[in-house]
């Protein structure tokens, strides 16, 4: 018995293997070792052939060659169709040995004739069970191969899509910052490079320019070659023609100022005209959100109670509905808006110092060894020191913590929330009551406890980082004003230090006497950014920190910069004027949906009785139509499991109808957790003031 299982654990632990190698990196290698042995003579010939897959593999910014990548894909391509092969084997021999049987004679007489004497007469010759293993398994196993090989490749091009739609959403601001920086004088290959050490500010375009930047600074590539590489490698259009079009400008002699001012207003008009589709694609998706996940729901749960009541059986159809269609079907909606909408309010990553344009295998001067005087073990210890500081800061500022990372919260109260649902079910274990019926309120208040301290301390950042986004536009522009009167930059902080600019006020004169003291503004205009923690900020202060280093004239640059600062709000504030109304309707789609299911538990099931129903049959055995015997025998009606029912269903669309609502109305799922705390309160008040 175990010689003949042993092949299938052999299949097993070699998908296990596979399985582990994304995240062990040894038996990456090993995987890459062996695919390369076995496929790479061939997958190099077929580099020249497959352009539209090399061309994939550089639009996903895939860390890994052609060869290594299509070598990879043929070795799990032929692990899968031996481990398919094998399986289907085993089950083919299974439903044999299940028909061979004797206890399998009525599935034999399900099939059809030819076969159900084939297998019945049991006197399949050993070439004839040769023959079917080997055609079952072929087909599989080639169909499975297929499969991952197109898997692999298609995830490929979603990678490379999905980084399309980020370099497109990103591509205005970059634009901006480049016409900015072109103003102020600095060449083109430095503004490359700021741009390339901010990719965690400005997105996925940045990104996209730091691979020429490594080509200029580690090959010695020229700018014009390095951009025409650029060109062919990504996989947006708009910046593929925004590279060539750039090509143009540089080889030409140009003026590249006023082209990049020409393309920023380009990209601008685009936005706006992007922002109107978009929201037409919303008002469509809202429509399609009522109508199918809340109406739709509501009409089904209407036609399974009455058909439950007149037939009995549709409790787990309406449980099934309520715990795992609407849950899962809500959150496909919100995966698929979520890959629709970008986020407006962004909390800056933290940069990535290590991770500058060098090659891996050159150590730093830090990793070498060093005998002289102890200094090596000075190094280790100021490289222990780095890496605690971070925790050490955290554990001494937990409330700047819970503030910039509200998910951090939920590793306090979630464990609370748990316990004080475990402590009181087994409190009603020990009462001999124990029951969804005497779980669901501390679940309910457990829910709302821990979606309440989420929502209050997300929405309280938000809004922190929406006043300080909404006076950038003022500061730059009295900045821009000062500056082009003849005022140095230092002396132009001073004047606008004493105005009135919001939430910025309290900050700026911190940030005044940051500068009065030490007397430089770019450390002190750093230190501002670190306080604040935003992405605006973190953009203007990149751009005019680089800006100063070019020029001392930067009022055109702060201009451009209160522009754009000007151009997103607007946008934002249309867009949320527009939303508005999709989130009126999501409420109003709930407070019907909650409507209904109150009626149906406190006018419809209470009206019914509790016996059988009706029968419309006529004593003779006939009606008088002469159809026939008409019988609407009704079962018992479990009032309170269809109540209980209704109170779960209505929970748990409150739930989902405020994510929705959040990622539709606000661009983010986490804003739905304000709307799924009230929708669910009022859910639960309801039915504890009603039913």
């Amino acid at each position: 018995m175990i010689l003949e299982l042993l092949p299938l654990f052999a299949v097993l632990l070699g998908l296990s293997v596979v399985a582990l190698g994304p995240v062990v990196p040894r038996i990456d290698r090993v995987l890459t070792r062996i695919s390369l042995g076995l496929f790479g003579s061939y997958a190099r010939q077929r580099e020249h052939v497959n352009t539209r897959q090399v061309q994939t593999l550089h639009g996903a910014h895939v860390d890994t060659t052609y060869r290594v990548y299509a070598a990879k894909t043929f070795l799990y391509a032929t692990i899968a169709a031996l481990a398919a092969s094998l399986l289907t084997v085993y089950l083919v021999a299974g439903v044999l040995i299940l028909l061979l049987a004797p206890s399998g004679a009525a599935l034999r007489a399900r099939l059809p004739a030819a076969i159900s004497s084939l297998v019945g007469s049991g006197a399949l010759s050993p070439l004839q069970l040769f023959v079917v293993f080997l055609l079952s398994a072929a087909t599989v196993g080639v169909a499975i191969a297929l499969a991952t090989y197109r898997f692999r490749w298609s995830m490929l091009s979603y990678r490379a899509s999905e980084r399309s739609r980020r370099i497109d959403a990103t591509l205005e601001r970059n634009v901006a910052f480049m016409y900015a920086l072109s103003r102020s004088g600095m060449a083109f290959p430095e503004i490359l490079r700021i741009l390339a050490r901010n990719r965690d500010v400005y997105g996925e375009t940045a990104t996209e320019i730091s691979v020429a930047v490594k080509d200029i600074d580690l090959f010695g590539a020229d700018v014009i070659g390095a951009m025409r590489r650029m060109a062919n490698r990504t996989p947006s259009d708009e910046f593929s023609e925004l590279c060539e079009n750039l090509v143009s400008v540089l080889q030409s002699g140009q003026s590249l100022p006023d082209f990049l001012h020409d393309e920023y207003e380009y990209y601008k008009e685009e936005s706006e005209s992007q922002q109107q589709q978009f929201l037409e694609l919303l008002a469509t998706l809202a429509e399609a959100y009522v109508t199918v996940f809340v109406a739709g729901p509501l009409f089904l749960i209407t036609i399974l109670v009455i058909v439950g009541l007149v037939s009995g059986g549709m409790l787990p159809v309406l449980r099934a509905i309520a715990y795992l269609v609407l849950p899962l079907a809500t959150l496909g909606f919100v995966v698929y808006l979520d890959s629709v909408t970008e986020d407006s309010y962004i909390t800056r990553g933290s940069r990535d110092e290590t991770d500058e344009t060098r090659f891996r295998d050159i150590p730093r001067r830090s990793d070498t060894a060093v005998t002289d005087g102890g200094q090596h073990d000075n190094v280790a210890r100021l490289a222990i020191h780095r890496r605690l500081a971070p925790i050490k800061h955290r554990l001494r500022n937990p409330v700047e913590r819970v503030r910039a990372h509200p998910e951090s919260l939920l590793l306090v109260t979630i464990p609370l929330a748990l316990l004080y649902v475990g402590i009181d079910a087994w409190l009603s274990y020990t009462a001999g009551d124990l029951g969804l019926r005497s779980i669901d309120d501390p679940l309910i208040i457990a829910s709302v406890g821990v979606l309440g301290t989420y929502a209050a301390v997300y929405e309280v950042e938000r809004r922190r980082i929406k006043n300080i986004e909404a006076a950038i536009p003022d500061l730059l522009e009295r900045l821009a004003s000062t500056n082009e009167a003849g005022m140095p930059i230092v002396a132009s902080f001073g004047r606008v230090v004493g105005s009135q600019l919001g939430s910025l006020s309290a900050e700026l004169k911190k940030t005044w006497t940051d500068i009065t003291w030490n007397g430089r503004v770019e450390p002190a205009l750093e230190r501002f950014e670190e306080r604040l923690q935003t992405t605006t900020v973190t953009r203007v202060v990149t751009l005019i920190t680089n800006a100063m280093n070019a020029s001392g004239d930067i009022g055109p640059v702060l201009r451009i910069a209160a522009d754009e600062a000007k151009a997103t709000q607007r946008l934002r504030r249309e867009r949320r004027n527009e939303l508005l109304t999709y989130l009126v309707v999501i409420y109003l789609a709930f407070f019907v949906f909650l409507t209904i299911v109150i009626a149906l538990d406190t006018m419809f099931i209470p009206s019914l009785p509790s016996g059988e129903l009706f029968s419309a049959s006529s004593p003779a055995g006939g009606s008088a139509t002469g159809i026939g015997n008409i019988g609407l025998g009704g079962a018992n009606v479990d009032k309170d499991a269809y109540s209980l029912v209704f109170f779960h269903t209505s929970a748990v669309q409150a739930v989902c109808s405020g994510f929705v609502a959040g990622q539709m109305g606000e661009g983010s799922v986490k804003s739905g957790a304000k709307h799924a705390t009230v929708m669910l309160l009022i859910a639960y008040v309801v039915f504890i003031t009603l039913a």
